[in-house]
């Protein structure tokens, strides 16, 4: 009765959906429930996420502030700081982030906290649903004994316990939380039921499989052929440099088959939440098994040297034009992870101010999406006129290729360019001012 009684709710959108954590998952993943009809409270610790929430404001560029004012007048969505209001929860989506540690160690300080939270309020006829990105095995070895046998609770009878990897990618219009097919499995047959049936209330593409260890594990599948493939493409880079050729018109020539190759393109490093992270989370597990995940190590090693590798063509490019690195005034293009959004997590261009600051040179930087940027090595403040700081500095270093950008202004003003994206194209590709990477 209590599975027919939480599907009727879920089905009928009487369910009452709470969701732990309102970051780039959450927000968007709270607003599409609440749109889809369901009765929405996000939870989060943040006192000025739930502040703006409430007041129908939207901090994540994905979700507009309109959507988010017109679901908060409807009574459809909130957001509080106290915990105790999941006892009036049926469906519980997991929303926080797992990063690692310095020691490359996952850290799941954010999961253990709110499932410690979420197991004092736990009831039969609950649906929990584990959205943030981790290890196989952790909705079944950590969530499992927190949230049902240490309090009585049998899972796929009292209550339901599944995994379902988040999938976003800010800054995406053609892919968004309601249209990208969603990946679910349960601890049991009955939990991926009813998981899917409540994800079937709001999203187009419900994929179910047979358990939560499958459901990891595809999406350390997804992120982790990304940061290979893109390894490869950037250790081809240092290849062609070495040989004089030009990578990106390789790259160019072997995208015109039409089958057995995908395009992808060498970077100045890796940036964003997933990719540089969520591979790792694989090979700790693995190493836990006495088994060296090759494949992921190699790629890891050649990403993470790709920020020093751009300080080195910096440096080469002033070398050529009669200057030292040290004391030179460099100005960073772009430091958002990738193009035309404001995210920072594990952007590339914060190794490369860091490691041009270490060798002494005057950096400044432009975005126009991130105002401030402060790290323990230094403390920055976007440039206000950009062609000005251009025309001013001995080198300019592109590491996000915003769209925003008037690239054929900054190449007629700057003395010398890095370009770590190709954003000059075919422009820079023979200009003496220019360095490609």
């Amino acid at each position: 009765m209590t599975k027919d009684s939480l599907l009727e709710k879920l089905n009928n959108r009487t369910a009452r959906v709470a969701v732990l954590g309102l970051g780039y998952v959450g927000l968007p993943f709270a607003t599409v429930f609440a749109d889809a009809g369901f009765n929405v409270l996000g939870i989060d610790p943040a006192v000025d996420k739930v502040e703006k929430l409430n007041a129908g404001e939207s901090y994540i560029k994905d979700v507009t502030s309109e959507d988010v004012a017109r679901l908060v007048k409807a009574g459809r969505l909130s957001a509080t700081t106290d915990f105790s209001r999941l006892k009036e929860a049926d469906a519980v989506s997991i929303c926080v982030p797992t990063p690692l540690r310095k020691t490359g160690d996952p850290d799941l300080s954010f999961i253990l906290s709110v499932s410690d939270e979420l197991a004092k309020y736990m009831h039969p006829g609950m649906v929990v649903v584990l959205e943030s990105t981790t290890y196989p095995g952790t909705t079944r070895e950590i969530l499992l004994p927190k949230l049902g046998e240490a309090i009585g609770l049998k899972v796929g009878q009292d209550f339901f316990l599944a995994f379902s990897p988040e999938r976003v990618d800010p800054g995406r219009e053609d892919w968004t939380t309601i249209n990208t097919p969603k990946v679910i499995g349960g601890i049991t047959e009955a939990c991926t039921e009813v998981a899917a049936t409540w994800y079937r209330g709001a999203l187009e593409t419900v994929v179910s499989v047979s358990s939560s260890e499958v459901a990891e594990m595809a999406k350390l599948l997804e992120n982790t052929f990304r940061m290979i493939n893109i390894g490869l493409v950037n250790e081809m880079a240092v290849m062609c440099d070495r040989l004089g050729i030009d990578v990106w018109e390789v790259i160019d020539a072997a995208a015109t088959k039409p089958f057995g190759f995908m395009k992808f393109t060498p970077g100045p490093g890796l940036g964003g939440h997933c990719i540089p992270i969520d591979p790792l989370y694989l090979s700790w597990k693995l190493r836990s098994l006495n088994y060296t995940a090759k494949f992921i190590e190699l790629a890891s090693e050649i990403n993470l040297g790709m920020p020093r590798y751009v300080v080195q063509k910096v440096q080469d490019a002033l070398n050529d034009h009669g200057k030292a690195l040290k004391g030179s005034k460099v100005l960073v293009l772009g430091v958002a992870y990738k193009p035309d959004i404001d995210d920072l997590r594990e952007s590339p261009a914060i190794d490369v101010i860091g490691l041009l600051t270490q060798k002494g040179a005057e950096v400044e930087y432009h975005d126009p999406y991130v105002s401030h940027l402060k790290e323990e090595e230094f403390d920055l403040v976007c440039v206000p006129d950009l062609l000005t700081a251009v025309r001013q500095a001995d080198c300019v270093v592109i590491v996000t290729n915003h769209s925003t950008y008037d690239y054929p202004a900054i190449l007629e003003a700057a003395q010398c360019i890095v370009d770590t994206r190709n954003a000059l194209g075919s422009a820079g590709r023979d200009n003496p001012k220019v360095v490609r990477l």
